[in-house]
């Protein structure tokens, strides 16, 4: 399948986040279920930078697993029949390597590793100034997809 690109407003089709928590300006290229590619400009007005810390602002790690789970979503909710769909969380491993400041390019960079039954696993990394800043591993899943294959309860 070919790639195709998303900006602010056309991702919001595929993401259920909305401002102050979508953590991604533009998708640069999506391969519906195989990557996604894109980036956030952090800006010295982002919300989370005055209290993250007073005079040495950082992005917290949490938003940056946020935009790589958002970035992840993107490359398995532009598959046909995702679109729009609410995703979960399930689970994470997690590596910093650098701060991101305020003024950074937040590259973001996603694979998905595996989609079977609404649940997907990946990676995403980001990058600041050519170098990777943080990276981690998830497990999401689509739960109007997933839970169709729970065992019934009794």
């Amino acid at each position: 399948m070919e790639g195709f690109s998303l900006n602010y407003i056309e991702l919001q089709e595929y993401q259920q986040n909305r401002y102050p928590y979508l953590m991604i300006d533009y998708v640069d290229e999506v391969i519906p279920g195989k990557s996604a590619k894109g980036f956030k400009n952090l800006t010295n007005n982002e919300w989370f930078f005055p209290p993250h810390f007073p005079g040495a602002p950082n992005m917290p790690g949490a938003l940056q697993l946020e935009a790589f789970a958002q970035m992840l979503t993107i490359a398995v909710t532009t598959m046909p029949g995702n679109k729009g769909k609410f995703t979960r969380f399930i689970s994470n491993t997690m590596k910093y390597y650098k701060e991101i400041v305020p003024g950074d390019k937040m590259v973001i960079e996603t694979e998905v590793t595996f989609y079977r039954r609404g649940l997907f696993k990946g990676i995403g990394r980001g990058y600041t100034n050519g170098e990777i800043a943080s990276e981690a591993t998830m497990v999401i899943c689509i739960p109007d997809i997933f839970e169709q294959y729970l065992p019934a309860k009794k």
